[in-house]
């Protein structure tokens, strides 16, 4: 505005100028006349300027007052967009232990189907065994005199003695080691439950609890936060038991576990990994909330 001043009060010197070099000398009966009208032309001139001030002061103050205006809504924008920025990681935040918590309740749940089912397929090989044990006796061999078949009576014992050497006697009973082992898992003695699961690996190193021995000790490493040891134990269970129930879940725990040591590619590979593989299963969708959680974009669908 003080600059728009400057320029009008030059134009008006520019103007007076103008009409002093345009007069030049005149008579002296025509002087007074000349200077009227010059006086008349100067107070004109100056009214204009005056107008032009007072609208020029008046735009000037419109375009202030609308600049202020945009400086406190740009404010008030900032102050929302931090807002929600500082709500958005708080919801993230929260979601991921959220999704920590029904982790863990899937995985017990699975380990209780998983447990059931071994004593569902043990029971059904017991009848069977029974049922053969049944049939031998009802239907001796053509030509087996009464004797014979006495003879032969020892013969369910000795079918009961395990064959090839199963576990010796001093191996733990299988369900009871591991079942003590997912209590103290779940109680949170971390140190007896690997303790159990190491038995149960050691002498049961076939059975279908094996892994799922083999996955709990990688539970077990990532609540103490020991990252490293926890990966190494779920690719055991990828590797040793790829076709175990815990599979995706051991999957799904080992890219969580590459993140918190901040191997954000190594992570993210794992997780889409997990959705190519096992797309149907709930730790896939797990692995695609994490994924949105930190800007990942989903492939493999």
């Amino acid at each position: 505005m003080q600059r728009a001043r400057t320029h009008c009060n030059r134009l008006l010197s520019a103007v007076l100028l103008g009409l002093v070099l345009t007069c030049g000398p005149a008579p002296a009966h025509a002087a007074s006349k000349e200077i009227i009208e010059l006086q008349t032309q100067v107070q004109q001139l100056l009214d204009m300027v005056q107008r032009l001030q007072s609208t020029m002061d008046t735009r000037f103050g419109v375009l202030q007052n609308l600049a202020q205006q945009t400086a406190d809504n740009a404010t008030q924008m900032s102050a929302s967009v931090n807002a929600l920025q500082q709500k958005i990681n708080a919801q993230s935040d929260a979601g991921n232990g959220k999704i920590d918590a029904v982790s863990g309740q899937i995985q017990s749940l699975n380990d209780s189907v998983d447990e059931l089912k071994s004593r569902i397929a043990k029971l059904d090989k017991s009848v069977q065994d029974l049922q053969s044990q049944l049939q031998n006796i009802q239907t001796p061999a053509a030509g087996m005199t009464p004797s014979a078949a006495g003879q032969t009576g020892a013969g369910p014992g000795a079918m009961n003695s395990p064959a090839g050497g199963s576990p010796g006697s001093q191996a733990p009973p299988l369900q009871g080691t591991y079942q003590a082992a997912v209590r103290d898992y779940n109680a949170a003695h971390y140190n007896v439950a690997a303790g159990e699961f190491q038995d149960v690996l050691h002498y049961y190193p076939l059975d279908d609890l094996a892994g799922n021995a083999q996955f709990y000790l990688g539970e077990i490493a990532y609540h103490q936060q020991d990252y490293p040891d926890a990966v190494s134990a779920y690719n055991a269970v990828l590797e040793g038991f790829p076709g175990s129930s815990k599979a995706p879940a051991a999957q799904l725990r080992k890219g969580l576990a590459l993140l918190q040591m901040n191997k954000r590619d190594a992570g993210i590979h794992e997780l889409r990994l997990l959705i190519q593989r096992h797309p149907q299963t709930p730790e896939a969708v797990q692995a695609r909330t994490k994924l949105n959680s930190i800007g990942a974009h989903i492939s493999g669908r």
